[in-house]
């Protein structure tokens, strides 16, 4: 639920497939998503993605947020995956509410402590599970009721902080073994039990 005072600042919409924040740019509006989904992600010196969140309905973006807080630039990149549509805050209402609005505080810390949260246990992820184990479970968990995953190698590479080179060996192996089935843009899962019998117990 957002708070009620939001309702007084004005709305923006931001077509699909739109470069929202840069890397590196200065943080003078707070923006909550009211209607559909921005991608944040990191970008090495070598043109390396890693996504690091989605900012859905209802959400703000936590990296936003620490930026408007220590007056720091953007230190990722932000693009809108659908139509969005945001309430924009300016900086200076930002600051104001935070200090005279108990359910804006309370709105902003809480997305703000459960994202960081979330962040936390991508990065244990990242660093501890082996790349095939994030595979493994990026399949289990985003195929669709036909057992499908409609992404490229590419796509996939970057959701789970790998190189696309590497995603597309393993699912070559996957293949080979019989437990899923590749197709142009476009993967199978043919036997989800024995998949998931190939992950560690948490």
């Amino acid at each position: 639920m957002l708070p009620e005072i939001l309702q007084r600042y004005p709305e923006m919409q931001v077509p699909a497939d739109q470069t929202v924040l840069s890397q590196g740019q200065h943080c003078e509006n707070c923006f909550v998503i009211t209607q559909g989904c921005v991608k944040v992600f990191g970008r090495s010196a070598e043109g390396r993605e890693l996504v690091l969140y989605r900012i859905n309905s209802g959400e703000i973006c936590v990296l936003t947020t620490a930026c408007l807080l220590s007056n720091d630039s953007f230190p990722a990149e932000a693009i809108s995956e659908t139509a969005v549509t945001a309430r924009v805050i300016p900086l200076q209402d930002f600051r104001r509410l935070l200090g005279e609005s108990e359910g804006f505080r309370e709105f902003v810390f809480d997305g703000f402590s459960q994202r960081l949260a979330n962040l936390m246990q991508q990065l244990e992820s990242i660093t501890l599970a082996s790349v095939d184990q994030r595979l493994l479970r990026y399949l289990l968990s985003n195929a669709d009721h036909k057992q499908q995953l409609h992404a490229t190698h590419q796509y996939i590479a970057i959701e789970i902080g790998s190189a696309r080179e590497v995603v597309s060996r393993h699912l070559k192996s996957l293949e080979k073994q019989g437990l899923i089935r590749l197709q142009r843009g476009c993967i199978e899962v043919l036997r989800q039990a024995e998949l998931s019998a190939m992950l560690p117990e948490s």
